[in-house]
């Protein structure tokens, strides 16, 4: 290879754009932590409910509030934090956002009414769905098009660990020592991760791991709704959050009602497998995309809509089959589900150009929790109340089926993966 000034000099130059495999490897090691901790927080409350509940004298319906107030805010701050995130810089914000809702949980301490919970519980939304926004988007410039499944498949492995690791805090600090010394115990990590992200971790430029400079247009957003790629894969992750949503919050009451389940014996089932079989469909879906998408560009859509058309037949089983096989039909389908849990990310941001990912993540995030978990539990509930719960969750099969058919549609508008 010969040597030349020329192109010296602009080797020399490009890297500083370009981010380090150091810096990378920082980034999505302290963001998958902090997201791990996001999800622990998420779902303390389930492991805690009954002592709500008890202590405060309210209602079911009172106790699902908490949960819609959660959603209702978490929606609400995404086209905000969205905006926010194009236009400044990350990591800032992803520092304020953990210490935000690490403060919120450690507040959590003073709360001693229903109203009071409620409006705390609104603003973890708001810490939350901040984080949320701004880390996707933030990997995405660290890494190129082609590597994103596998980073946002690891990414998303804090979810059915940290779920399952926020029913068992919650239940067993609060059993011990109260309710409000969960959230407690869990704003430490939070704060110790977002010091780490202020110190350790470097903002990427944006657009740099593409090699192109981010400019925001006037028009860029509005082109998301014209853009078939990427409202197939947030329509589609709708459709499954819907399914997911509805059967992670009626699982342990189906298990009790119909399986004849204790409430611990319950939540301990709930938790493991939502931890062994939410990992494990996870790691599966994104290595199985990662190595079909070097060969087929439309991969990314392909894994989550046979996954969801796959879960199906289990989930059929689970709700309707004999109580011998209701376990083995519930962790076949949620790691089915679980499958298409990175692809569908990496889709989204593979979709959208560098400068309007922050934007995009957040109409991802309030599209799928606005048609997806934050209206299913009561959608199942009512369908219950007028029949039974089998028959209630039951209806996540028929959006299982719309999922595997978006997906299928949105394969035809696949952007062609880059590969060096």
């Amino acid at each position: 290879m010969t040597s030349n000034p020329a192109s010296q000099t602009k080797s020399v130059t490009k890297p500083s754009r370009t981010p380090s495999v150091a810096g990378a490897t920082t980034a999505l090691v302290l963001l998958t932590a902090l997201n791990f901790v996001n999800y622990i927080d998420r779902y303390i409350l389930p492991g805690v409910q009954e002592q709500v509940k008890g202590e405060f004298h309210i209602t079911d319906a009172q106790i699902g509030s908490l949960t819609l107030w959660f959603m209702l805010a978490y929606m609400l701050t995404s086209p905000i934090t969205g905006w926010l995130g194009d236009r400044f810089p990350r990591k800032p914000m992803i520092v304020a956002a953990a210490l935000f809702w690490s403060a919120i949980n450690f507040l959590t301490a003073t709360v001693h009414s229903y109203d009071s919970l409620n409006i705390r519980h609104a603003a973890l939304g708001v810490g939350e769905a901040s984080f949320g926004i701004f880390a996707p988007s933030l990997l995405a410039d660290f890494y190129e098009p082609e590597q994103r499944n596998r980073v946002l498949t690891i990414f998303n492995v804090a979810i059915p660990v940290g779920a399952a690791l926020g029913y068992l805090v919650g239940g067993t600090v609060g059993e011990h020592y109260g309710w409000r010394m969960s959230f407690v115990v869990s704003a430490v990590p939070g704060v110790i991760i977002a010091l780490l992200i202020a110190f350790f971790m470097k903002e990427p430029a944006r657009g740099a791991s593409q090699h192109e400079k981010a400019k925001l247009e006037k028009g860029t957003v509005l082109s998301l709704l014209k853009n078939k790629a990427y409202l197939s894969s947030i329509l589609g992750y709708a459709a499954v959050t819907f399914s997911l949503g509805g059967i992670s919050w009626w699982m342990p009451s189906f298990l009790q009602r119909i399986d004849g389940r204790t409430q611990s014996s319950a939540a301990y089932i709930m938790g493991a497998i939502t931890v062994v079989a939410g990992l494990g469909g996870t790691i599966t879906g994104g290595a199985i995309a990662q190595r079909w998408s070097r060969t087929n560009s439309k991969a990314l859509y392909l894994v989550p809509a046979i996954s969801a058309a796959l879960a199906v037949p289990p989930a059929l089983l689970c709700f309707f089959g004999p109580h011998s096989l209701t376990l083995y039909g519930l962790g076949a389908a949620i790691f089915l589900i679980f499958l298409g849990t990175g692809p569908v990310n990496a889709a989204t941001l593979n979709a959208v150009r560098p400068e309007v990912r922050a934007t995009a993540m957040a109409g991802q995030l309030f599209i799928i929790h606005a048609l997806g978990d934050a209206i299913s539990p009561r959608i199942i509930g009512t369908v219950s109340d007028h029949s039974n719960l089998n028959i209630g969750l039951g209806s996540t099969l028929i959006t299982m089926l719309l999922a595997a058919v978006i997906f299928f549609i949105g394969s035809r508008y696949a952007p062609p993966l880059q590969t060096e």
